[in-house]
């Protein structure tokens, strides 16, 4: 009865133990039933057997350890006196009995209080990672772009009373800037002070950029000023990206008293940072104010802060702007005296400063010293080479730089492809600039709107205009849609021509397809009125386009100008020169 007490108490808990406990724990009582049936059966021998030297052994196990209780007959001899008889000895044996069971019952308690503990912990455990879990998927989704997501996870874990920490605070609203979302992530900024975690000076930093990022530069120095007020301090990121955005707005002065405020020491010294100091320098350099940045950079050097290629690298570029490429030079060799090693962005300032000087041999020497010095030109060596050369009338070089990308597995982009097959399509050389685009199709590179433009003035060049408009009619169907450039083209064959029908059919193609028409587009028809002796038309719609105020160059006056002088009415001729004179400096004064 006492067994089957226990078996029912112990199945009663059943849904307090995990399965393997359980299975631990029945096992249990299934061996300690069969050992109290061995000892009654023992016992019923002992009391029926006179055998006085007959023994019994009962082995218990214990946590695991073996222990031997010997229990003897002549303990539990009838005519032992110390059980006082044959009553007493039975109630020996149930002492013993009760004691084991006893015993049983308070390990049992014992076990069920220790996995009750270990329950409360691994639910405790499972729950932190949870929260790690969800804090890392919020991290993730930030950075897919799936903010809805990433929000709406986050605002389940608020809804349990526990939010993720400032670092994924800080993915959420560096995702929301990058989308421009400016508005949400100033709430989230605002809720976490409120509400917490409290946010750090990454997170500010972050949300300033993102204002900075759409020219809210007011809302970027509040940002700043509240920051301070909250008692985080700035950082020299901080710093810089204030200065930045104030440079980009032509603020200079301000910036640079900023920067005196964020990097003076205690002593009010300023301690130049480098970051700053160099976009201080590319502005000025932009703003064509060379001195100044060399002074800048002169107290660099003399304040001993410590400059890396990037600044030199700025310091170039910034000189090469100015055409001062003679200066760059001297300072790159300063470069390589005082250790350090050009990289590509080095190498690619001097070649553009020289192509674009006309300067192709030098050029082209310095993209052999690239590879010699171990450094592997990139797409914009090659692009800056390419239209180097093509725009100096060298297609041969140009080829053999194109080949010599495809020999180093480097598969040129598609702006590479349409400086040649341009090349090509001036020159008239159908045959090589279709053979280009197939090379080009060949290595997996879809052409684009400008390839397509290059084509279709290669077939105007030799005079196919139902070819070109043929390639026009292409362009849908490989995703592509016709630009500006695209119908100016065709306007401007159909007007050679003299096709001036077609030219407005093309026209209205353009309007219909919401293609805004350009003075390039007036000027062709203008050229075309003229080409087919029309000077009524002509003058009607340059005067359109002067009341307009998109008559902004001298080409359409020069077309007027010189079709008067061959109809031999140069007084006119003048009069439209002088109007347009007039209008110039009345936009001027405006």
């Amino acid at each position: 009865m006492a067994t089957s007490a226990i078996l029912f108490v112990a199945c009663g808990e059943q849904h307090l133990l995990p399965t393997t406990l359980m299975t631990t724990h029945i096992s249990f009582l299934r061996y300690l039933n069969r050992t109290i049936q061995s000892i009654n059966q023992r016992f019923a021998h002992i009391f029926c057997s006179q055998d006085e030297d007959a023994k019994h052994v009962r082995i218990l196990r214990e946590d695991g350890f073996e222990r031997k209780c010997q229990l003897n007959a002549q303990d539990c001899s009838q005519n032992d006196k110390s059980f006082g008889g044959e009553k007493k000895g039975q109630h020996a044996v149930f002492n013993v009995l009760d004691t084991m069971l006893i015993s049983s019952l308070e390990r049992l308690k014992i076990m069920r209080e220790n996995i009750s503990l270990v329950k409360i912990g691994l639910q405790g455990y499972a729950c932190e990672c949870n929260n790690a879990k969800n804090a890392a998927t919020i991290r993730f989704l930030c950075l897919e772009g799936k903010l809805v997501a990433a929000l709406r996870l986050r605002r389940s874990m608020a809804q349990t009373g526990i939010l993720p920490d400032v670092y994924t605070h800080n993915h959420i609203v560096n995702g929301l800037c990058k989308f421009g979302l400016m508005e949400k992530a100033g709430w989230l900024v605002r809720e976490m002070s409120e509400s917490g975690p409290r946010p750090s000076c990454a997170t500010y930093n972050t949300l300033m950029k993102g204002y900075c990022a759409v020219n809210s530069i007011k809302k970027a120095l509040d940002l700043f000023t509240t920051m301070s007020n909250t008692g985080i301090q700035p950082n020299k990121v901080t710093c810089n990206i204030l200065v930045h955005a104030l440079c980009e707005k032509g603020l200079l002065t301000k910036a640079r008293k900023m920067l005196e405020e964020i990097l003076s020491d205690d002593n009010g010294k300023v301690i130049p940072d480098l970051v700053a100091s160099t976009i201080f320098m590319d502005k000025y350099f932009k703003n064509g104010e060379s001195n100044r940045a060399l002074g800048l950079w002169n107290e660099m050097i003399q304040k001993c802060t410590r400059v890396d290629v990037v600044a030199y690298n700025v310091l170039l570029n910034g000189l090469c702007l100015n055409q001062q490429v003679n200066h760059a030079y001297g300072y790159a060799c300063e470069m390589l005296k005082n250790g350090f090693t050009p990289d590509v962005f080095t190498y690619n300032i001097l070649i553009g400063a020289l192509s674009k000087e006309g300067k192709i041999s030098e050029a082209g020497y310095i993209l052999g010293v690239m590879s010699k010095m171990g450094i592997m030109p990139d797409q914009i060596s090659y692009r800056i080479m390419i239209q180097g050369l093509c725009l100096n009338g060298d297609i041969v070089r140009a080829k053999d730089l194109l080949l010599c990308m495809l020999n180093n597995f480097m598969v040129p982009k598609p702006i590479v492809w349409n400086l040649i097959i341009d090349f090509y399509g001036r020159c008239e050389d159908l045959r090589n600039a279709f053979f280009t685009r197939d090379l080009m199709l060949a290595f997996g590179v879809l052409p684009n709107v400008f390839t397509y433009n290059a084509l279709i003035l290669a077939q105007l060049k030799s005079g196919n205009i139902h070819d070109a408009r043929y390639l026009k009619e292409e362009m849908p169907a490989k995703g592509l849609r016709p630009d500006v450039v695209t119908y100016n083209l065709l306007i401007g064959g159909a007007c050679d021509i003299g096709d001036i029908d077609l030219a407005r059919q093309l026209y209205d193609e353009m309007l219909e397809k919401g293609c805004e028409p350009d003075l390039i587009t007036y000027t062709e028809f203008i050229r075309g009125f003229c080409i087919r002796g029309n000077t009524k038309d002509a003058e009607e719609l340059y005067a359109r386009i002067l009341k307009s105020g998109l008559l902004s160059d001298h080409v359409p006056v020069q077309i007027l100008f010189n079709m008067y002088c061959k109809l031999g009415e140069p007084i006119k001729a003048f009069n439209f020169y002088q109007d347009w004179l007039e209008s110039k400096q009345d936009s001027n004064c405006g």
